[in-house]
């Protein structure tokens, strides 16, 4: 059974800090993309971050220079470093794990909200 479980999500004040993790049980980690997605009220779920099995990073135009994803292979983990948080990064924040190859599958986590006020 593939499980992803995402950590870290809570109430930070503009400008804040939050560190997410995602753990991954049930796939072979490290032959996938994984990504951080997040959906706000009335919104479209979105592309955060990126890193795929190469290490390779990308990430949404909102929050370059502001988020890092990385992940631990060894571990089965990819974490999400928030830095100076904005109202606009409240969400919830979601752990995508993509194979890229057949047969293509795919896996969401449960979510975590992220809430950025004062």
């Amino acid at each position: 059974q593939v499980q992803l479980v995402e950590h870290g999500g809570g109430l930070v004040q503009p400008g804040g800090s939050l560190r997410l993790s995602c753990a991954a049980s049930g796939i072979n980690f490290s032959i996938y993309a994984m990504g951080w997605y997040r959906q706000a009220p009335g919104k479209q779920r979105e592309l955060v971050a990126g890193i795929n099995i190469d290490g390779r990073t990308n990430y949404a135009d909102s929050v370059k220079g502001r988020f890092s994803i990385s992940r631990n292979n060894a571990k089965n983990t990819v974490h999400l470093e928030m830095n100076s948080l904005k109202p606009e990064d409240t969400a919830v924040y979601y752990c995508n794990a993509d194979r890229r190859l057949p047969p293509f599958d795919n896996y969401w986590g449960q979510g975590t909200q992220v809430t950025v006020s004062s």
